[in-house]
């Protein structure tokens, strides 16, 4: 896969992941989506820290969303419910020091994106943003590894959220799953989005964002470099 990455080359993917994370600040997923909620990037780097008892809970309210489930299996309420919150159970068990979800954590990551999968596949007219930009993170090189389907997140959280940052977020992980197209599309997208004043800065968050494809690339060939040359 794509993000299985070693040495030099995950060295790179995870400088330019930081690197997005920081620069594409206010408000996004890295600090969680909307006022109260919680749950951000910043989050899963941390670690939950809730305790025994938020995890009760938690599992209570999958408990009573997936008794919903049997009786109706088109409750997109209840799936919504039961992805929200078996990722919010692995952020909890995320590793404080690193962000990195544990083995342990990659279990409730699963049950999330089956709960995801099963949603998507009721095509919800309007997607869940929230969810989303969780799954977004469940998805990422610290969780399952799944750059596709993180694509795919990212998609429907600039959907609902449009704005230069998110669609550069859309340009990273489409260039992590070898979606060239879509992360050409972004990144012009992103660049329509920004305000002149920000256009430069912008156009580098998208440089950045592809040269992760660029790395992957040269290292599948043998090549101990990862710089990109094409914009």
């Amino acid at each position: 896969m794509l993000f299985d990455l070693k040495g030099k080359r995950r060295r790179v993917v995870q400088g330019v992941y930081l690197t997005l994370a920081v620069l594409m600040g206010g408000g996004l997923v890295l600090f969680g989506i909307g006022g109260g909620t919680n749950g951000g990037l910043l989050d899963a780097f941390k670690g939950g820290g809730g305790g025994s008892n938020a995890d009760k809970t938690l599992k209570k309210e999958i408990k009573a969303a997936q008794q919903r489930l049997a009786l109706n299996p088109s409750d997109q309420g209840a799936l919504v419910v039961i992805a929200t919150d078996s990722y919010r159970l692995a952020a909890e068990q995320a590793d404080p020091n690193t962000g990195a979800f544990t083995d342990k954590a990659k279990d409730n990551l699963n049950a999330a994106s089956s709960a995801w999968e099963r949603y998507l596949a009721l095509n919800p007219p309007k997607p869940n943003d929230t969810l989303a930009g969780y799954m977004l993170q469940a998805y990422s090189q610290g969780g399952l590894n799944k750059p596709d389907k993180a694509k795919q997140a990212a998609e429907i959280f600039s959907e609902a959220h449009p704005s230069s940052n998110a669609y550069v977020q859309v340009v990273f992980y489409a260039s992590l799953a070898g979606d060239s197209r879509t992360a050409k599309l972004a990144g012009q997208k992103a660049l329509q989005l920004a305000p002149k004043s920000q256009r430069s800065s912008v156009k580098a968050l998208i440089k950045q964002a592809e040269a992760v494809n660029t790395t992957s690339s040269s290292g599948a060939s043998g090549a101990t470099g990862a710089t990109g040359s094409g914009g």
